[in-house]
């Protein structure tokens, strides 16, 4: 599966969407978790459930960037 014809993503905005996908949407589901259990905050599993799911889309279109841009890095390139 290609994606022909759409924009590179910039390095930084890719480090970004990396940090926010490997650090910041598990760190606030497992903050609500926990204090939806102690103090009675609603919807904490389905709260949970819904970032943890964006987070995992999020973490394979990452993957999909990655691949396409060693893809093209490589150029070709077999054995690289």
């Amino acid at each position: 599966m290609t994606w022909k014809g759409t924009t590179n993503m910039s390095n930084k905005a890719y480090d970004i969407l990396k940090y926010i996908a490997q650090i910041v949407l598990p760190a606030i589901a497992t903050l609500y978790f926990a204090l939806s259990q102690i103090w009675g905050l609603p919807y904490g599993e389905e709260i949970v459930g819904t970032i943890t799911a964006i987070d995992c889309f999020l973490g394979a279109l990452l993957g999909i960037s990655n691949v396409q841009y060693k893809k093209s890095k490589n150029n070709g390139r077999s054995g690289v």
